[in-house]
């Protein structure tokens, strides 16, 4: 014959009402410390974009020193390319003492100063050379399937501006600054033919 004083939970009422996670109907069970599903989900809801999503990229962090009494003054550059992929595209240098600053003063006046920049089929319209201090680059279109042939510099103005099929030739100085303001100047030089013809309509008209 069984003890009862073996097993108490047996015979008293709330043995009976304990479920395997050592509580109630209304306790917490197995699992029963996650998170209420409608709270995660509040959590993981998709918040509304604020604006077009924009393609950034830092394309050189310059590091300046400044000797003074107590030793070194350390100062940051940063050249930041900004664009939409879709023809909009700009070009900014931010200077600070720290470098999250420098980047997000650059990242900023890239933003004001973007661009319009003619693009066709994911393409350029025609062939350009730009030219910025002592760098010199050269944009020629290129069929479908080619891809992006540049680096560095060139490359990033050239995806922030939503070309994916190009050639280009770097002839001048390798200063960063350099390139990138020489290939911003040559996307610049780009025009459609819609914007020829509507260029050399008043010339013809006056010529008749």
């Amino acid at each position: 014959m069984s003890n009862p004083s073996a097993n108490p939970s047996s015979n008293s009422p709330a043995g009976h009402n304990r479920g395997p996670g050592g509580r109630g109907p209304g306790g917490r069970g197995p699992g029963g410390n996650r998170r209420d599903g409608r709270r995660g989900g509040r959590d993981n809801a998709p918040t509304q974009d604020e604006g077009p999503e924009l393609f950034e990229k830092v394309v050189f962090i310059n590091r300046c020193a400044k000797v003074v009494k107590g030793g070194r003054r350390f100062s940051f550059s940063a050249l930041v390319v900004v664009g939409d992929g879709k023809g909009q595209v700009g070009v900014s240098l931010g200077k600070a003492n720290e470098v999250p600053e420098a980047i997000r003063k650059g990242n900023e006046g890239a933003r004001k100063r973007m661009t319009k920049v003619q693009i066709k089929n994911d393409t350029i319209p025609h062939e350009a050379f730009g030219v910025s201090d002592g760098g010199k680059v050269l944009i020629r279109p290129a069929t479908p399937g080619t891809g992006l042939i540049a680096g560095g510099g060139v490359r990033a103005v050239l995806e922030a501006a939503g070309v994916h099929n190009v050639l280009t030739k770097s002839l001048g100085s390798n200063n960063h600054q350099a390139v990138v303001n020489a290939t911003f100047d040559a996307l610049k030089q780009l025009r459609n033919r819609e914007t020829i013809k509507a260029l050399r309509a008043p010339v013809a008209t006056s010529e008749a």
